[in-house]
């Protein structure tokens, strides 16, 4: 069975699901491809295979027409314009048994008459925000939730049914797992790091209102490191003229930019933080992974208590005046032990941690839908 692992997107999407297509490709029975417009992300690919010593995917760089090579030229862009990217190759998709993709803009394929494929959906975070419920989910022939609080989501939306989808474990904690990924040391010194990390979309993001405000605010404290890694797609692509407006903050040792390295996607960041500073990033559960003090900043004026789309602002202070971070973040930082219990349950009901190797009970978990499938097509 010829199942492609397709990755139209940024970086920050791959780890959700590759560890299921390494998975997948050591089972009898299943040819796995990584297919992707962007050489990079199978450059990517390529170093994260070295963690799974028995996958054996094969590579498949997508061809480009002359329109989006020249615009990769002009633009300096990663990611290729998707739809047409999917245009361009949607013969070589009916290729395939089945399509596992991270986003929900690949359904587009069928509009383009790619009819063979069976369109599996992994998601890729598992955050609050209502794009986990998009009824474009429905369209999808199978789709694996990232942990119980989406699946209920979905069913509770009937965007899902009975027998074609499945609570899955979070993918991207296995290869995190495989890297024996520690807390790094990231300043020479004994400061509480924060992590700050804005959404990219302005509808929700804090970057706009308040974040040259906040580098500001760290670079004048002598209390705090900060890291600045923002969500890879706010300065995709991260080139020297997007870093040019950070430059007086980088002689500053306690200060680190980065806006959009390998380093922003593997949970480097989330793992040595001490402390996480954002506003509707799901990177906010993988942080709490480890319960540590959370400070959201409000930029919109949200009603957000009661609000089943931002449970991650019971998780910590919410902030909406810049005249209000510093007190509320040395408060949090003195004294953050009441919130722990209501991290502690958010982290239960978002991801199912009982899953020792979430990368193969994934694949497991596809591969089976898969196999009643084909049965279920040759009766």
């Amino acid at each position: 069975m010829r199942v492609a692992f397709f990755y139209n997107a940024q970086l920050h999407q791959i780890p959700h699901s590759l560890p299921m297509a390494f998975e997948l490709s050591a089972m009898q029975g299943f040819c796995v491809d990584i297919l992707s417009p962007y050489p990079g992300h199978l450059d990517f690919v390529r170093e994260m295979e070295r963690l799974y010593p028995e996958s054996r995917v094969n590579y498949r760089l997508l061809g480009t027409a002359w329109p989006l090579r020249l615009l990769r030229k002009v633009s300096r862009v990663q990611v290729p314009p998707k739809l047409l990217t999917l245009w361009h190759n949607r013969h070589v998709f009916d290729e395939y048994d089945a399509l596992v993709v991270t986003e929900k803009t690949s359904l587009n394929l069928k509009r383009f008459g790619v009819r063979r494929p069976k369109f599996i959906h992994t998601a890729h975070g598992a955050g609050d925000k209502g794009t986990a419920v998009e009824r474009r989910i429905r369209k999808f022939d199978f789709v694996l939730a990232p942990g119980p609080k989406t699946a209920g989501w979905l069913a509770e939306a009937g965007l899902v049914r009975p027998g074609d989808h499945a609570v899955g474990a979070y993918a991207k904690f296995d290869m995190v797992r495989r890297m024996r990924q520690q807390p790094r040391r990231l300043f020479d010194n004994d400061r509480p790091t924060i992590l700050y990390n804005p959404n990219w979309d302005p509808k929700y993001a804090s970057w706009e209102r308040f974040g040259w405000d906040v580098l500001e605010y760290f670079a004048g404290s002598d209390r705090y490191n900060l890291v600045f890694a923002p969500h890879v797609r706010l300065f995709d692509p991260p080139t020297p003229d997007k870093y040019a407006p950070f430059a007086r903050y980088r002689d500053l040792p306690h200060m680190l930019i980065d806006l959009g390295s390998g380093r922003s996607v593997d949970m480097t960041y989330t793992i040595s933080a001490d402390a996480y500073l954002g506003d509707v990033s799901s990177q906010v559960y993988e942080f709490l992974l480890s319960p540590r003090p959370c400070l959201f900043l409000d930029a919109h004026g949200v009603e957000w208590q009661g609000n089943p789309r931002y449970l991650f602002w019971t998780l910590g202070p919410v902030v909406s005046d810049m005249a209000d971070f510093g007190a509320a973040l040395d408060s949090l930082m003195a004294d953050p032990s009441p919130w722990r219990p209501f991290q502690e349950q958010a982290v239960a009901a978002t991801f199912d941690l009982t899953v020792a190797e979430p990368g193969r009970h994934n694949a497991d978990v596809i591969a089976t839908w898969l196999r009643k499938k084909v049965a279920a097509g040759k009766a």
